[in-house]
C-alpha cells in the first residue's frame, strides 16, 4: 500500500473510474473537459497492482484516461499456488477539477488476454464509488474455456444512470477491479490464466469521463 503519493493528472486520472453519488449539478454533461485536472493517489492496494506496476495517461481532450498494468494476472492449474487464482487492485484517489465542473464515468473499456483450458472459466469484475457514498453494484464479465485470445469488455452507463460527484464537495474516488480464474473441470496439471493485458504485455483499461457544469456559487 502506498499513501499520500502525488502524481500528475496523466498518472492519476487513469486510476479513477466513476459511477458515484447524486450531484446537484446543472448544465449539459456534454461540455468539454476542463484544463487543470489533477489527481492525488491516496492508496494503491492489491495483489494485481504491486508498487511500480501501474501507470496512467489522460487524453488531451480530458474525455478519457487510461490505466496500464504490467503485473495483473490470475492463474490456476499447473504449478500455480492456490492463492494465484484471484488478483485484485483497489485505487483510492482525489480527483481535483477546476471550479464550476464535476464529472462522472460514462463507460470503461477493459482489455486483456486469456488462456483457458477446456472446462475452466475466468471473470473480470469492477466497481466504482465515491468515499462516504454507497458502493455501486459490481459489473462482471465471464469467459469460458477452451479460450486463447485477446478479450475486451465494456461497462457502460446510459445517460439517465450517470451519477456525478456532488458539486463543491471533495470526495475521494475508488476503483476496485478483480480478475479470477477457476479450474472447473479442466485438467489440474494444465495452466489457465486471465490477465488485464494486451499483446504487447501491458494491461490497459480506459475510463471515459462525462463532464457537467455546476451552478454558480
Amino acid at each position: 500500500m502506498r499513501k499520500g503519493i502525488a502524481i500528475s493528472a496523466a498518472a492519476a486520472l487513469a486510476l479513477a473510474a466513476v459511477t458515484a453519488a447524486p450531484a446537484s449539478a446543472s448544465g449539459s454533461f456534454r461540455v468539454p473537459g476542463p484544463d487543470g485536472v489533477t489527481i492525488e493517489i491516496a492508496t494503491v492496494n492489491g495483489s494485481g497492482c504491486p508498487e511500480g506496476t501501474a501507470a496512467v495517461a489522460v487524453s488531451d481532450d480530458k474525455e478519457a484516461f487510461t490505466v496500464t498494468y504490467s503485473d495483473y494476472m490470475a492463474v490456476t492449474g499447473g504449478s500455480s499456488s492456490p492463492t494465484e487464482f484471484r488478483k485484485n487492485c483497489q485505487i483510492n484517489m482525489k480527483v481535483h477539477v477546476p471550479q464550476g465542473f464535476t464529472y462522472a464515468i460514462a463507460s470503461a473499456d477493459y482489455r486483456g488476454f486469456a488462456f483457458l483450458q477446456p472446462g475452466a472459466t475466468a471473470m473480470e469484475k469492477a466497481s466504482y464509488y465515491f468515499q462516504g457514498m454507497p458502493q455501486t453494484s459490481a459489473i462482471s464479465h465471464t469467459l469460458e474455456g477452451e479460450y486463447a485470445d485477446n478479450w475486451q469488455f465494456t461497462d457502460e452507463n446510459d445517460v439517465a444512470q450517470l451519477v456525478f460527484k456532488p458539486c463543491g464537495e471533495e470526495r475521494n474516488f475508488n476503483i476496485n477491479t478483480e480478475l479470477r480464474v477457476l479450474r472447473g473441470t479442466s485438467d489440474p496439471s494444465k495452466t489457465s490464466f486471465i490477465s488485464m493485458d494486451s499483446t504487447d504485455g501491458s494491461i490497459k483499461t480506459t475510463y471515459h469521463f462525462a463532464w457537467k457544469t455546476c451552478p454558480p456559487l
